[in-house]
């Protein structure tokens, strides 16, 4: 299946089941709640399929909104209604990350720049899943205007 059908039936599957949490949250907990920005993991074989290539082919990737440390899983199976969505918890450490605004497929040379400068005159090393967090709508927004966090988890290399 190409990208954009697998990303689009992926938020077809997340968002339903966001917002029946955040309504579960409000009229049963009592606390209230908003979805959150969309992120996303991303990962190939060959990082320069992603940076440089831009080679979505390769690409690979798991969508995920963040929810509220009052939401459990008995919560996400109580809205569940047959979806695959997995809950599950989530912990990055250590990080590099800035802001891209623009559209998202001019993300390479900043990634590039991230991973083979910027990492390494810190004297780290990538670790984990490239993440990103998208701070805006891009049914709304011009591409131009396109907020992005991009994160790369990382760790210090012995002395």
């Amino acid at each position: 299946m190409p990208l954009i059908t697998e990303y689009k039936a992926a938020l077809g599957a997340l968002y339903p089941l966001a917002y029946r949490l955040t309504f579960r949250s409000t009229r049963e907990l009592g606390r209230d709640d908003v979805v959150p920005p969309l992120e996303g993991l991303w990962w190939a074989e060959d990082m320069e399929a992603f940076t440089s290539r831009r080679d979505k082919d390769r690409w690979q990737w798991r969508l995920i909104l963040m929810t509220p440390e009052w939401i459990t899983a008995a919560d996400v199976d109580a809205v569940r209604e047959g979806s695959a969505v997995r809950w599950e918890e989530f912990e990055e450490g250590l990080c590099v990350q800035t802001l891209h605004v623009g559209p998202y497929d001019a993300e390479g040379p900043v990634l590039e720049r991230m991973h083979d400068e910027e990492i390494p005159s810190r004297g780290l090393e990538r670790t984990g899943l490239h993440h990103e967090i998208y701070l805006g709508d891009p049914r709304r927004a011009a591409p131009e205007r396109l907020r992005t966090v991009l994160r790369q988890p990382v760790r210090r290399l012995q002395p």
